[in-house]
């Protein structure tokens, strides 16, 4: 296997690294499906700002409470079926929330919808990182590129349904039914043995002496690995702010501006296609740059972008402020789960459920004190986590690999 990583990807990592690919894709679009449809949501429902963040922020918080269960599933059934079959779960909440009549059960399925979502994020760019290990290479951020086209795709698709009139229920059923049918399709695909097979094979192959496997999941959690997580997680939860901000609250900041209810989804798809672009050109500024300065960049994009675009509000200038924005958080995640990976001294999976478990810490957070703020002071007071969220990538960033330390191989 060592060998196979110095001479390229055969056939098998090929087709698993497509097969991993159209997961991301059909994770992305399941639930950017719903985000165009939350104005109408909240309007059959009566809601308020402040309900609409709740509910919405049972999403994260379900993932908060499932997320730390993702290492023992993956251990148990392998990160190719947790990801592939878990995708049933997500749809069910998915649909659960088109038929929600009632606050209560609109938060229910978010949360349902949630739990899922977090155990297959884990699945999905744990099986990513072992086809990374095969490939020798950076690849992870084109996963999430592939992502961001799903979450495009879902952003239109809802807004062209809204547009429309498409009644909700019918619109998440056959969106959900169409995620399903081609996550389970592409299972066979993926790559077939235990989680740290690859892991074994890069150790024995990069020349350093062979770390000690930490089995228990949690052993090798000393003070500085501790703090390095802390700040992988502190870089993870900006680049989900910056996500959730766009899906959750530029289509009512935009109807809020003057848009239409078919352009107000237009900040969700000018982020997600921005990200996506970022995405596609990441793994080759990393390995030519580095996280660390890739990081500083983005953080800096996303200051400058959504800070200009809300000093000045306009509709274009905001859409235009989101994609700036997603353009910047484009590697941010992806860094930090790399980065988590490759600490020593963990069972696998062990750093990289860590940090996704605090990134869904910010997606819990977000949602109710966007409201609030916006409830209290305004919906354009409430979107300056964004601009803060880019602040504070440049003052963490330092942690991450600079350059000639490329992330797909272990420290």
């Amino acid at each position: 296997m060592a060998e196979r990583t110095t001479v390229g990807p055969g056939r098998t990592e090929r087709r698993a690294r497509t097969g991993v690919g159209l997961v991301f894709l059909t994770n992305g679009l399941v639930y950017a499906n719903i985000l165009p449809r939350f104005p109408q949501i909240k309007d059959d429902l009566g809601l308020s700002n402040a309900e609409l963040g709740l509910a919405v922020a049972a999403f994260p918080f379900g993932a908060l409470l499932a997320g730390l269960t993702a290492g023992a599933l993956i251990a148990r059934y392998r990160s190719s079926r947790v990801a592939s079959f878990g995708m049933a779960a997500i749809a069910l909440g998915v649909v659960l929330v088109g038929v929600a009549p009632s606050w209560g059960l609109f938060a229910a399925a978010m949360f349902l919808a949630g739990a899922a979502d977090a155990v297959v994020d884990v699945a999905q760019n744990a099986h990513g990182l072992r086809v990374q290990r095969r490939y020798g290479r950076s690849i992870l951020n084109s996963f999430h590129a592939l992502w961001s086209v799903g979450a495009v795709a879902g952003g239109l698709m809802g807004s062209a349904a809204a547009g429309a009139s498409v009644p909700i229920p019918l619109h998440l059923g056959l969106s959900s039914l169409l995620s399903v049918l081609i996550a389970v399709a592409v299972y066979p695909l993926l790559l077939p043995g235990p989680e740290d097979t690859e892991r074994a094979a890069d150790d024995a192959g990069d020349g350093a002496p062979d770390r000690p496997a930490a089995r228990a999941p949690w052993a090798g959690l000393g003070l500085r690995t501790v703090l390095l997580l802390l700040a992988f997680g502190s870089i993870a939860i900006s680049g989900t702010l910056v996500e959730d901000s766009g899906a959750t609250w530029a289509a009512l900041y935009l109807q809020g501006l003057g848009s239409g209810a078919a352009t107000a989804g237009f900040g969700f798809v000018a982020l997600q296609g921005c990200q996506f672009v970022g995405r596609l050109l990441g793994d080759r500024m990393v390995d030519r740059f580095g996280q660390r300065t890739i990081a500083r960049i983005g953080g800096a994009l996303v200051l400058a972008g959504m800070g200009l675009a809300l000093a000045f509000p306009t509709v274009p200038g905001t859409v235009a402020g989101f994609g700036v924005a997603g353009f910047g958080v484009a590697t941010l995640v992806p860094a930090a789960m790399t980065a988590a990976d490759r600490l020593p001294g963990l069972a696998p999976g062990t750093g990289l459920t860590v940090v996704t478990w605090l990134m869904r810490v910010g997606f819990l957070a977000s949602p109710p004190v966007v409201g609030l703020v916006a409830d209290a002071a305004g919906l354009r007071a409430g979107l300056l986590v964004v601009p803060a969220a880019g602040l504070l990538v440049l003052l963490v960033a330092a942690v991450l690999p600079g350059r000639g330390r490329a992330a797909h191989r272990p420290s």
